[in-house]
């Protein structure tokens, strides 16, 4: 399962990236062509087109990061008795509902549907993450109150 879920994962990255990178082109153009010069001193669609392909830029870097490490990246198997750490798969309840997330070391955000389930790429940068990490199946916590049901 978590073969596919990587592979769908690396999937959804390169189409992100061909998309921005894409959206990037087209914002440098912009903000070099010689017709959008500003025809007063007013006028700052030069100066927006060039701070938006430089926004643009930096993020597909981050997204080109992201792939590669996605590339790279094994997801290890956790037995049920298993500690939860990057690659976990983990299934957490939150007032009855149940919400999966992947622990990665990039893309944090990222929403996947995979085998009829919502999973949420979460990164070291996220809180969650970092109460999630150590805990096991059945544990629990009281901020935010949640009880971990599975880690794969």
């Amino acid at each position: 399962m978590k073969a596919r879920l990587l592979e769908q994962i690396r999937e959804e990255l390169r189409g992100q990236l061909l998309r921005l990178s894409k959206a990037a082109q087209e914002a440098h153009a912009a903000a070099t062509d010689p017709g959008s010069k500003a025809e007063s001193k007013y006028d700052t669609r030069n100066l927006e087109a060039s701070y938006l392909a430089t926004g643009q830029a930096r993020q597909v870097d981050e997204l080109a990061t992201s792939v590669r490490i996605f590339d790279a990246l094994e997801l290890p198997d956790f037995p049920d008795v298993a500690a939860i750490d990057v690659g976990a798969l983990v299934e957490i309840s939150l007032r009855g509902n149940a919400l999966h997330f992947l622990l990665a070391p990039t893309a944090g955000g990222l929403e996947i549907f995979h085998e009829s389930k919502e999973i949420t790429v979460l990164t070291p940068s996220s809180e969650l993450y970092g109460k999630l990490l150590g805990l096991r199946a059945g544990d629990e916590l009281d901020a935010p109150p949640l009880r971990v049901v599975a880690i794969a």
